[in-house]
């Protein structure tokens, strides 16, 4: 086989999704449509805090965004309705969850074959036992929290009780996952790492996405959650297309959480930043260093967790007119026969009610290929189509849309 001297770039906007999934009254997410509603609020003027006006995306929009909305949801977002240049349509997802592990998994081909295991909103949500291994790990009396909780919200009520007794702030959410939160300086980084990284065999095993150690600095008044964030992730259950890309000796950059979400499995770099800006500038990089046939697979968290849970739809209006914004840099130094598709792992709208992801279809939209229009598609006919472009052979479902 020839090695093509083309190369890929998959970038997750994370939690950017478009509405329209077909199963989402089962999630309780019927409506729900991530770009559609932020659009729409900006074209109302109830998104002006620090921009104004209409939602400004000339580039994505070029590509063929706003197009991907309207064939995902039936119904157009304003301002978003330019006559499509790129690789454009959109993705459903089959795999039972609207988490972070899910949605990449599958983008990657491999969808997950299994039921998460999700804690019940009581009080407590967790288990005896796995409280009881939490304090034998973290070597305190008990823990606080044992809910469903918001991530700010649950440090601001138990930030005073934590400093005092030591004990770890432990909650979950809709997700499949286990949350810790500690003190960087009072509880230890290293401290809650460990713990979290012990801990998670013993919940992967029930089948629980991930453990995501949750560190904060400051006082109880004025706090801030840091960029020492790891999640600890079950591993994928069959060969990604980082695994494929990796097995054939072609070079893998992950960038941002790829390495947690993909437990570093076929990654041959890593490189992380304390932003979404930092790591725009790793993927700006890789656009002019990154080898012939490698892959760099992105994922952009801020969307999701600044913007999306806390239900701040200026926010997340101004983060993703600065991500456009951004992007003429990034495609100066691709080069051709290059392939960079724009995808997201599930919604997260911030105009919907409650604070957690939304089931939505997410767009897809490319640069190098021209115009195309794909359809709606599998999120697993993404990862198989990366693959058909770095002529490598796949291993699992999926059909290439190239």
């Amino acid at each position: 086989m020839v090695k093509p001297v083309g190369r890929a770039f998959l970038i997750v906007m994370d939690s950017v999704g478009c509405g329209g999934a077909p199963d989402a009254a089962a999630f309780g997410d019927e409506g729900s449509n991530t770009l559609g509603h932020i659009a729409q609020a900006c074209a109302e003027g109830r998104a002006d805090v620090g921009r104004r006006g209409p939602l400004k995306l000339p580039n994505l929009d070029r590509l063929g965004l706003g197009a991907a909305i309207r064939l995902a949801s039936g119904a157009a977002s304003p301002g978003l309705a330019a006559v499509p240049e790129g690789l454009w349509g959109a993705a459903t997802e089959v795999s039972k969850g609207k988490d972070t592990p899910s949605g990449h998994w599958e983008l990657a081909g491999v969808p997950v074959p299994w039921d998460w295991t999700y804690f019940p909103d009581t009080l407590p949500a967790f288990p005896d036992d796995i409280v009881a291994e939490v304090c034998r790990l973290a070597g305190t009396e008990g823990i606080l929290g044992n809910c469903h909780a918001s991530g700010v919200p649950i440090i601001a009520e138990h930030c005073e009780a934590h400093l005092r007794t030591g004990w770890p702030i432990c909650y979950t959410s809709a997700d499949s996952v286990f949350q810790i939160a500690a003190h960087e300086e009072a509880f230890g980084l290293e401290r809650l790492l460990k713990l979290c990284h012990d801990l998670a065999p013993l919940l992967h095993a029930r089948k629980v996405g991930r453990v995501i150690a949750r560190p904060f600095t400051g006082g109880c008044g004025d706090f801030r959650r840091t960029s020492n964030r790891k999640d600890f992730a079950i591993a994928p259950p069959a060969p990604t297309l980082l695994d494929w890309v990796h097995g054939t000796g072609r070079a893998t950059h992950a960038i941002g959480k790829i390495g947690d979400i993909f437990s570093m499995r076929g990654i041959g770099s890593l490189h992380k930043g304390k932003s979404d800006a930092d790591l725009f500038e790793h993927l700006v990089r890789f656009g002019a260093e990154a080898e012939p046939g490698s892959l760099t697979f992105a994922n952009f968290v801020e969307f999701d967790t600044l913007y999306g849970h806390p239900r701040d739809v200026a926010g997340y209006a101004r983060a993703l007119e600065w991500f456009d914004a951004g992007l003429p840099r990034f495609f100066a130094n691709l080069r051709p026969g290059d392939l960079a598709i724009f995808t997201a792992d599930h919604g997260n709208d911030p105009t919907f009610r409650g604070t957690e992801h939304t089931r939505e279809r997410v767009p897809v939209v490319g640069w190098g290929l021209g115009l195309r229009e794909v359809g709606l598609r599998g999120f697993v006919d993404v990862g198989v189509s990366v693959a058909a472009h770095l002529s490598v052979q796949t291993q699992g479902p999926g059909r290439s849309f190239l």
